[in-house]
């Protein structure tokens, strides 16, 4: 009698597994899929109130002198948003940032119109899994790519999140400044 339910208990759970393992490949197909399909797009405005990092920045700031906002689309919807500034130097605060990347454009405006030699991105979030680190890896192809631009750092709040995500995605901390972190994504 013991034989018996040990040997039914034994199938349903191989059959659970078996399950369970369609279940997680199928997710995971679905889960590339979008990532696949997605692509990199400039955008003249982003939902500031998504923005876990920085929500106090108006549209008008994140795309001002000199700065940019990318957005990862798939199927007409913006998964994930990151701001950039282009700098010269690395800022250590919000308000450096903004002066560092209004003197870089009007830099530029007397040399080949490329703006600073350093992207500065300064927030991003994801609102599906997977496209936070999906817009960094995007962005990173897009900097290796232009002529002018030789860094990526980031200018990341003092959180722990922030620490796991830049360094999970290959940055290194540059330094720690009074209300803000700097990490770098080496460009090779």
């Amino acid at each position: 009698m013991i034989k018996i339910l040990k040997k039914k208990l034994k199938s349903r759970i191989k059959a659970r597994i078996r399950k369970n393992r369609q279940i997680i490949s199928k997710n995971l197909d679905n889960f590339f899929e979008w990532v696949k399909g997605a692509e990199l797009v400039e955008l003249k405005e982003c939902n500031i109130n998504e923005d876990p990092v920085r929500p106090e920045l108006s549209n008008e700031f994140r795309t001002g002198f000199g700065r940019k906002i990318f957005g990862v689309k798939y199927q007409g919807e913006i998964h994930a948003v990151m701001c950039f500034a282009y700098t010269n130097k690395i800022p250590k605060s919000v308000k450096e940032l903004e002066k560092m990347s209004h003197d870089a454009y009007l830099q530029s405006a007397l040399r080949d119109q490329n703006i600073g030699k350093i992207a500065v991105a300064y927030t991003v979030w994801s609102k599906k899994k997977g496209g936070g680190k999906l817009i960094v890896k995007e962005v990173f192809k897009k900097i290796k790519q232009s002529n002018h631009l030789n860094r990526l750092i980031t200018l990341s709040p003092l959180t722990e999140m922030a620490t796991k995500f830049h360094s999970k995605n290959g940055a290194k901390l540059l330094q720690v400044n009074e209300e803000t972190q700097n990490f770098e994504y080496k460009i090779i």
